[in-house]
């Protein structure tokens, strides 16, 4: 595993092996969903052309079979989805397992209200939580699986390391699944291609801004290596791919 360096709030978004050209690849602004000052319009739009994407590309289906597998030697397990947004990957998780329980949760108080008033309201094995995945007021070992999905770069290099730390405390195995980074040329071509429509299509603005924000697999590495020097801990990581999506598998090492 990579070690931490001293500062991980320095660490740029390609990681501290990063070239020169991949940390100029990166942003501090936010997409519009993360904005109190978006205008709504933009913001509901932006949504809508994710989730349509989503749709497309059966990402939440992608996301829900990776949790299924890895519990699929347990009879009745427990799973904490993070950054749940609407619901519909623990949506499809509840529909798939006949005996799985599901906390949904979220940081904004507006999504864990939605939430509560959507379809997850009539569902029995599910509960909605308003959960910081920085800090989280869950038991150790609590959960069986936490998955987060396409929230990572969202979260500043403190805020993911402080989050795996949180989640390998109270899940056996923490799953995330977010944009993988590109390599730098075929980074700028393809913002080469986004940037002059972002002013104009909001989807397309907050594919630009998730690009830059998204973490190289030596950045993922280090966060982990992070994570597990300030919970005093072994964490194990794995980073791999899920379709063109990175996949992260992360669990403390427990003492049998």
């Amino acid at each position: 595993m990579t070690a931490p360096r001293t500062d991980i709030s320095r660490m740029p978004r390609g990681g501290f092996d990063a070239s020169l050209l991949d940390r100029l690849l990166q942003t501090g602004l936010s997409e519009y969903p993360d904005r109190d000052d978006a205008d709504p319009q933009l913001r509901r739009q932006a949504i809508e052309g994710q989730e349509w994407t989503d749709r497309m590309l059966h990402t939440h289906q992608r996301v829900a079979q990776c949790v299924l597998d890895a519990v699929a030697e347990r009879p009745d397990p427990t799973v904490l989805e993070l950054g749940a947004g609407r619901g519909e990957l623990s949506r499809l998780l509840l529909a798939d397992h006949p005996t799985l329980t599901v906390t949904v949760s979220d940081i904004d108080p507006q999504a864990v209200a939605a939430l509560t008033e959507g379809p997850l309201r009539a569902a029995h094995r599910a509960r909605v939580r308003l959960l910081d995945a920085t800090d989280l007021d869950a038991g150790d070992d609590e959960f069986d699986v936490a998955v987060f999905a396409f929230g990572l770069h969202h979260l500043s290099p403190t805020g993911a390391a402080q989050m795996f730390a949180e989640a390998t405390r109270v899940a056996r195995e923490v799953i995330v699944v977010d944009l993988s980074r590109p390599p730098s040329p075929l980074h700028l071509v393809r913002l080469a291609f986004v940037a002059p429509l972002a002013p104009v299509i909001p989807f397309l603005h907050d594919v630009m801004i998730s690009s830059l924000r998204s973490y190289s697999p030596s950045a993922i590495r280090t966060l982990v290596a992070a994570a597990a020097e300030r919970s005093g801990t072994e964490i194990d990581v794995e980073v791999g791919r899920l379709g063109p999506d990175v996949l992260v598998r992360a669990r403390r090492s427990r003492v049998a």
